[in-house]
């Protein structure tokens, strides 16, 4: 059952190392994480999934990791200088500001100032000199970077429609209100694709990715009863949205986005194409203000078209804080409680953990450091060597972190070659002989 709260996360993630609040020791930072040490194993997993489904499981996606800087006409062109705002006000009385639709119900009507719009990019000096000239952004999505970098996919890949190019990476958003924990911060990143399409065949595959990307969440172990999608009316669109569904959670503050699946028509690489006309007129000397390239591809007629878009795009911590809420669980064992991750096992920071039944025991240690190290060797993810001595607390440990295995060696180990391998979500334990631990843990991963 997920957490009753998001406190009770928030809680979770600081005692056991998942994400900290940045700059702690020093006041903290409104909007900024890090993530600690099964936090960033959790963040790495998530990623290293999307990124096996949507690349290594299909045929027809390459992968990019484009630079974080993003020069300032590819943000003008895309519309990001002109749309990508916020209506932000004041409150006279608290002296706090908020977007104009998230203003909380102790702020009164009349202490707030007229909305004026606030630009969510964060800019920075390029060289030396701060003219007020050489400027970049820090990109607000990672979608740009693959609309101007489509020509260089083609060309190096031959690629043709249908085909996308995934990326995953961060972006910055100069949120006026920030809430609940990792859902909406000012440092973030996205899990995206561009998949390419023919014109006319959009509707069609924009269907079959919001299937795909539903079902996906379900295999990370998000309950149906959890999800569902909304069809965003068309007075809520992008300015480059012909329709958009969004797949929605039911966090711990309410029902809100994990994931969007776009329609984005052919507007991106329509508007980062070159202008011919500008090109001719300019004598072909280029512009730097214009882009060089036509984005467009040429069909078995050869005559040129370019194609539409289908965008899914997910945010990685709104997928962490997702997943940890739905497999956080109290159960009561025995007349007590107990805390446990209920992590698909191919997610869960730590993989297996190995105790050695007595920590002063130089054989026990000695084989208990020798399974782990094996076990490590097979590559399925962290495996940890743990040597505290109390079996019990350890377990218990163990299961708050979501660790689906946990193994014992203990005398008996020494005799006859087995261990006890303790399953996390049933407790149930059994013994096992150590030519086999290893293809025991790989069918559970």
């Amino acid at each position: 059952m997920p957490a009753k709260n998001i406190e009770e996360l928030i809680a979770l993630c600081k005692r056991r190392g998942f994400i900290f609040q940045s700059n702690e020791i020093y006041g903290g930072t409104q909007g900024l994480y890090d993530y600690g040490p099964l936090g960033v194993e959790l963040k790495s997993n998530l990623k290293n999934a999307w990124w096996k489904s949507i690349v290594y499981e299909r045929d027809d996606v390459e992968g990019l990791d484009a630079a974080i800087l993003t020069k300032n006409t590819v943000l003008k062109h895309s519309g990001h200088e002109d749309t990508f705002s916020d209506p932000m006000v004041d409150c006279k009385s608290c002296g706090e500001r908020f977007r104009a639709d998230q203003v909380p119900d102790y702020c009164k009507k009349e202490d707030l100032t007229e909305p004026r719009q606030f630009n969510l990019m964060f800019k920075t000096n390029i060289g030396p000199v701060d003219d007020g000239k050489s400027f970049a952004y820090l990109r607000p999505e990672t979608a740009q970077s693959i609309f101007t970098n489509f020509k260089n996919v083609v060309d190096s890949t031959a690629r043709t429609v249908p085909f996308g190019i995934a990326q995953m990476g961060k972006a910055f958003r100069n949120e006026i209100t920030l809430k609940s924990f990792i859902f909406r911060v000012r440092e973030f990143e996205q899990m995206e694709l561009e998949f390419f399409v023919r014109p006319g065949d959009d509707d069609k595959w924009h269907k079959s990715w919001v299937e795909s990307r539903l079902q996906w969440w379900k295999d990370q172990g998000i309950s149906d009863m959890s999800l569902e999608l909304y069809d965003v009316p068309a007075d809520e669109l992008a300015h480059y949205s012909k329709a958009t569904v969004d797949i929605m959670y039911k966090f711990p503050h309410g029902v809100e986005e994990l994931e969007g699946v776009a329609n984005r028509t052919d507007f991106d690489l329509g508007s980062h194409s070159k202008n011919q006309k500008e090109l001719n007129i300019k004598a072909n000397v280029l512009n730097n203000n214009e882009s060089n390239s036509k984005l467009a591809l040429q069909d078995e007629n050869n005559n040129w078209f370019v194609p539409f878009v289908i965008e899914p795009s997910a945010g990685v911590d709104r997928g962490v804080l997702a997943i940890l809420n739905e497999a956080y669980s109290v159960e009561e064992i025995d007349g007590k409680e107990r805390v446990v991750l209920k992590l698909k096992p191919h997610l869960a920071p730590i993989k297996a953990a190995v105790m050695p039944l007595k920590k002063n025991d130089e054989n026990i240690v000695s084989l208990a450091k020798k399974v782990k190290d094996n076990l490590q060797k097979l590559g399925l993810g962290r495996i940890l060597f743990e040597n505290s001595g109390n079996i019990g607390k350890n377990y218990r440990r163990h299961d708050e972190v979501g660790t689906p295995v946990c193994i014992t060696v203990d005398f008996e180990s020494l005799d006859n070659q087995t261990v006890t391998v303790r399953d996390r979500d049933t407790m149930k334990q059994e013994r096992i002989s150590l030519d086999k631990i290893s293809e025991h843990l790989k069918k559970i991963v």
